[in-house]
């Protein structure tokens, strides 16, 4: 019976991950690991037909979401409407869409090696919360990737994503026209990849219409409505400066201020104005002003963008970035 490539990490003393790297032209071990492994490979009879066959293989999409903390990625709208456009996606396609949360806690080589030795056909990995050492291992496997909701530029791979500076723009731009007043920021206090995105939207905006950025009023919140609220409960009980109107991070924490400016008897948007990020259906509900996303076209753009990988893994590597709209509700 040919030797598996588990196997052969064992005989080696490797890591399966390197054998697969090493197996699969994948770049991240050494040119004399690399020589090592196919060496041992031929001399054990390892099959080499199974990485040709995973080239045009079916099976399921794996959806593998990354969690860090919580605090950001949930099961929240955000992310049950870019599950929604996979799922149907892949259904169009005739693939199973398989969704499985990895935890940065308990992440080990052996959640990689179940992935790979699976009937994966390829990962659409969510990055909303990774950074750059959280998504080495993932492209390591023998399988195509497309990232979801981040970019990492040390790395080529596929990626989908929100273009948060164009959205965090608009929403300051908003804010500017209608108020007459140079904007604050309810900053988000956990900082990942699409928050300093919308920093940055914000601040070209603020720059653009000839205010400096370093005038805005800065709130750092928790971002969920109730740790938003909690934080801007804290500053308008010790009677810090408020601004005349607000850009909020995300939705959640939009929401959170608002009912804590209501409690203080704050007038919305007459006496403060605020803006969201992202229309999840809670902001259609408190009938605020926000930066809408495609959330379920993003869903379907990566899992296209997957089949395509699948099908010529030789493509070039793409960036989508999804541009946003301005929704205009009573908030502003």
């Amino acid at each position: 019976m040919p030797i598996t490539a588990k196997e052969l990490a064992k005989e080696l003393h490797l890591s399966t991950a390197a054998v697969s790297m090493a197996l699969n032209d994948k770049p991240g071990v050494s040119a004399e690991t690399r020589k090592r492994v196919r060496i041992a490979a031929e001399k054990y009879g390892y099959d080499f037909q199974r990485i040709n066959s995973r080239k045009i293989r079916t099976g399921a999409i794996d959806f593998i979401v990354y969690k860090k903390s919580g605090a950001i990625v949930d099961d929240t709208p955000f992310f049950s409407k870019v599950s929604e456009g996979i799922q149907s996606a892949c259904a169009e396609e005739g693939y199973h869409l398989r969704t499985q949360y990895l935890y940065e806690a308990d992440f080990t080589e052996k959640d990689l090696e179940r992935i790979q030795f699976s009937d994966s056909a390829g990962l659409i990995l969510l990055g909303t919360e990774m950074v750059t050492p959280d998504l080495r291992p993932f492209l390591s496997l023998p399988l195509p990737v497309v990232v979801l909701d981040s970019y990492f530029e040390s790395f080529t791979c596929d990626t989908v994503l929100i273009n948060n500076e164009q959205g965090a723009y608009l929403a300051a731009r908003h804010l500017i026209q209608t108020c007459k007043a140079q904007p604050g920021y309810l900053k988000s206090s956990y900082r990942i990849n699409n928050f300093l995105e919308r920093e940055n939207g914000f601040r070209k905006s603020v720059r653009a219409h000839g205010m400096s950025f370093s005038q805005s009023i800065v709130h750092e919140l928790t971002p969920s409505v109730n740790g938003a609220y909690s934080d801007m409960k804290e500053i308008l009980k010790w009677n810090e400066p408020l601004a005349r109107c607000y850009f909020a991070d995300n939705d959640l924490i939009a929401a959170g201020a608002i009912k804590a400016f209501r409690e203080a008897g704050k007038r919305i948007p007459e006496d403060v104005a605020v803006i969201g990020f992202d229309n999840i259906p809670l902001s259609q509900i408190l009938d605020l002003t926000t930066i809408n996303v495609p959330k379920e076209f993003m869903g379907q753009l990566a899992a296209k963008q997957l089949f395509a990988r699948i099908r010529d893994p030789k493509l070039p590597a793409v960036k989508i970035s999804v541009q946003t709209s301005l929704v205009d509700r009573y908030s502003c």
